[in-house]
């Protein structure tokens, strides 16, 4: 079996955290960090098993005017 690399989004939403995978639309959730993680592996598991997506997604960017006082929240990590 051959493994990849994901790159996920986690946030909190009350005392669920929602880790949502970046590169294919599949999220999942947990009481932890490690366990919201630990669930979206196993989602992308069960998302990547036969029978597969005919067609994947499309991954696009775009841009959008924000106002630099509501961004100031944001972070890096």
């Amino acid at each position: 079996m051959k493994t990849q690399t994901f790159t996920a989004s986690v946030s909190q939403e009350d005392e669920w955290f929602v880790a949502q995978c970046l590169e294919v639309d599949v999220a999942s959730r947990g009481k932890s960090e490690d366990e919201a993680i630990e669930n979206l592996a196993e989602a992308l598991e069960l998302y990547f098993e036969p029978p597969r997506p005919t067609v994947m997604p499309k991954i696009r960017t775009f841009e959008v005017s924000v106002n630099s006082d509501e961004t100031a929240f944001l972070s890096s990590d």
